[in-house]
């Protein structure tokens, strides 16, 4: 890995921050027996930093971490009326939405939570955003897909802690269609659940008043920069509407279409194979909700499914995206597009992501002119 540097060095300031130095006064107030510090141990190793776990018999280490009052343990202990262990995950120093990841561990090992730490004002939105996306799925029943349920959602130190139960998943491929059931299940989660002639509103959809009022001006610049030559007639750039009680588009990604455009449905956002697995009920787990958001074409997570696999595979980025369009219709097969309606489906999704990267001010892919533009731009020329 040649990151490891910089995942270390970003460790070290995780490590600062969720096991700050215990005080004198403190220590002193402690109980007694209370460890000033433990030991932990860096996994698989130093030169491939994965996850930072409490040293055992089994796995010697050296980083020494405080323990007692004041660190995030200590806090999570209380949250969950007995004394737990942290495994830190070792996150990527270059990601845009990185945060600290810990997963949580009982006195007999059980596995009790994944935790999410908003420690950036970003992080800080995505980790408010996926808790109230999934406070609103608990009163959803789904019959496909499995989603976490919020154990905890506080404020530790300036930080917002949310704390997810862990999803029982088996390691196996997962089926085609159940993926294509799990995605239309998801869409469907932007329409509304009053009973008939009530006219109540779903949670999950922004209100179109606020929209409006926060939509920036569309300028010809953002058109050709986003779309090249005339694509797909102007797409409005994403919005963020103000913090609402049934408002979840704060740190999604919502796309506000022109009238009469393919929008409308819901989507995860981050339908990526390494956020989800089955589930022995035979349901599809899906965590890593921090990115969903309502007003897109629907298909949406079949095709990010296809180009973050492309990327995976060490597909060229404009290769993925020239994939991503050349296979949109056989993707979107199950979703019922017209070849033509596929496409344009494809090339919209394509630029989403870009815009999101854009906003996130991280360009993983590169810059929009290099992988993006060329693609739709022959697109264009097809048409």
């Amino acid at each position: 890995m040649r990151d490891y540097r910089a995942r270390l060095g970003y460790l070290d300031e995780v490590t600062t921050l969720l096991y700050p130095a215990t005080s004198p006064s403190e220590a002193t107030s402690a109980p007694t027996g209370t460890a000033s510090s433990t030991t932990y141990a860096l996994l698989p190793s130093r030169y491939l930093p994965r996850r930072l776990v409490p040293r055992s018999r089994w796995l010697p280490g050296r980083r020494r971490l405080p323990q007692g009052p004041g660190t995030i343990e200590t806090y999570l202990s209380e949250v969950f009326g007995e004394r737990v262990r942290a495994t830190v995950h070792v996150r990527p120093a270059r990601r845009a939405n990185r945060k600290p990841i810990l997963e949580i561990r009982g006195v007999a090992g059980k596995l009790l939570a994944f935790v999410k730490i908003g420690d950036t004002d970003r992080s800080r939105a995505l980790v408010r955003h996926e808790g109230a996306v999934l406070e609103a799925l608990a009163g959803r029943p789904l019959r496909v897909v499995a989603a976490p349920t919020v154990l905890h959602h506080g404020v530790w130190n300036g930080l917002d802690v949310l704390a997810l139960s862990p999803l029982p998943t088996r390691r196996r491929r997962v089926r085609s269609s159940l993926l294509e059931d799990a995605a239309h299940e998801i869409a469907a989660l932007a329409t509304p659940r009053s009973a008939p002639g009530e006219g109540r509103r779903s949670p999950f959809v922004p209100s179109q008043r606020a929209s409006e009022d926060h939509r920036p001006p569309l300028t010809p610049g953002d058109a050709g920069e986003h779309t090249g030559p005339g694509a797909l007639g102007g797409v409005h750039r994403p919005v963020t509407p103000g913090d609402g009680a049934a408002d979840f588009s704060a740190a999604g990604d919502v796309l506000l279409l022109p009238v009469g455009a393919m929008g409308g449905h819901a989507w995860h956002g981050d339908f990526a194979p390494w956020n989800m697995a089955p589930a022995p009920d035979g349901r599809l787990a899906v965590w890593d909700w921090e990115r969903f958001a309502t007003g897109v074409p629907l298909g949406f997570d079949a095709l990010h499914h296809f180009f973050q696999r492309a990327l995976r595979r060490r597909m060229p980025p404009r290769l993925a995206a020239e994939a991503c369009l050349a296979s949109a219709v056989r993707t979107l097969a199950a979703f019922g597009p017209s070849a033509g309606e596929a496409r344009r489906t494809a090339a919209h999704y394509l630029i989403t992501l870009a815009d999101r990267y854009e906003r996130d001010g991280h360009q993983p892919l590169g810059a929009p002119a290099e992988w993006l533009n060329p693609v739709l731009d022959h697109q264009e020329a097809l048409q």
